[in-house]
């Protein structure tokens, strides 16, 4: 039997508590089944990958799209699936608690609140700004039951303000206004990743490992992350093949070497993966 949305709830809070574990990022229904057969635990979506899957650039598509693209991905999987929920979609704290809201009722497991506000003059929502739309992120989700996980983002280092000490000052006022779980994308070295990890303990950090790297699951579980999402990775991985097929297409040439057999795919989403 397909698992209830409480029953994903716990399950993923459950991750939160040891260890360290993949938290991949599926772009469509098909990828988010994918995923599942290869036995991960949870999934998180990307507002990057589905923007591009839909011909917009990331940040661009209204809220209404994304909801969809939540409820889409949480009936695709029987896995706890965690939203990229942007910036909330507002820039009040009650803008943020009424898209929290509409978000809750998607059947997500997670859902993180971004402090950045799309303004290159100001990216980040100044401190105490930015800790009330936590908040009142924190107060939707309790008041829609309570089961929902809150990632608080701090986005210096994606916003071109790459200034750990904020970051961290920022992570830390996020985790006492209620968020369960922090995350500074961006971060990348040892040090700074071993910083963030101690300076919110002992509440849990997310990394994002979004390109090659020298790190293993090992070594991250190691610095005393518990998770690791890779944003659009896969789905950048994805067009990193249908470009060069397209543009040999274009070209008169037929490359089509590295792409999977129909009769695969067809096998494997007749199983309902």
């Amino acid at each position: 039997m397909p698992r209830t949305v409480a029953e994903k709830r716990a399950a993923f809070r459950a991750l939160h508590t040891s260890g360290c574990f993949v938290l991949p990022n599926p772009w469509d229904a098909g990828s988010a089944r994918y995923l599942q057969t290869l036995g991960f635990q949870a999934l998180a979506t990307t507002s990057s990958g589905f923007a591009w899957s839909t011909g917009h650039a990331d940040n661009t598509l209204p809220r209404e799209a994304i909801l969809a693209h939540l409820r889409a991905i949480v009936d695709a999987t029987d896995l706890p699936v965690n939203a990229d929920f942007e910036n909330g979609f507002g820039s009040s704290p009650d803008e943020v608690a009424a898209s929290v809201t509409l978000a809750v009722g998607t059947g997500v497991a997670g859902l993180s609140i971004e402090d950045s506000t799309g303004d290159p003059a100001a990216p980040l929502f100044p401190l105490d700004v930015a800790v009330q739309r936590v908040s009142a992120a924190r107060k939707a989700i309790d008041q829609s039951g309570g089961d929902t996980l809150l990632i608080g983002r701090a986005e210096n280092f994606f916003a071109g303000k790459p200034d750990l000490d904020d970051a961290i000052a920022r992570l830390q006022a996020y985790a006492a206004a209620g968020a369960d779980c922090l995350y500074a994308p961006g971060i990348q070295t040892r040090e700074q990743i071993e910083t963030v990890v101690a300076a919110v303990a002992p509440k849990p950090v997310n990394l994002l490992i979004g390109s090659t790297s020298e790190l293993t699951l090992q070594d991250v579980a190691a610095l005393g992350v518990r998770r690791i999402s890779v944003g659009g990775a896969l789905a950048r991985a994805a067009w990193g093949g249908f470009i060069p097929a397209a543009q040999a297409l274009a070209q008169g040439r037929f490359a089509f070497d590295r792409a999977t057999p129909g009769a695969k795919l067809n096998e494997l989403f007749k199983r309902g993966a």
